[in-house]
């Protein structure tokens, strides 16, 4: 079974970090720590507040991904 546009060996395989690819996390990771902060500080508590929260860190995590994945959800 398989599919042209996304490859589950590709995709769920350890992809080494390059200190190139180090230095994207560490920008997405400063970047997302800072909005999180701007969020808890001028947001009152609540779901609203849980929830793009939640958004941020699938973002950044999803950011990384791309990262990882070189932009690609198969094999180059």
């Amino acid at each position: 079974m398989g599919h042209k546009n996304f490859d589950p060996t590709y995709v769920f395989h350890h992809h080494h970090a390059t200190p190139e690819k180090v230095a994207h996390y560490n920008a997405i990771h400063a970047g997302a720590q800072t909005f999180a902060e701007i969020i808890l500080a001028h947001t009152p508590e609540g779901a609203d507040q849980d929830a793009a929260l939640q958004l941020l860190r699938e973002t950044a995590m999803m950011a990384n991904a791309a990262i990882a994945l070189d932009g690609r959800l198969t094999k180059p």
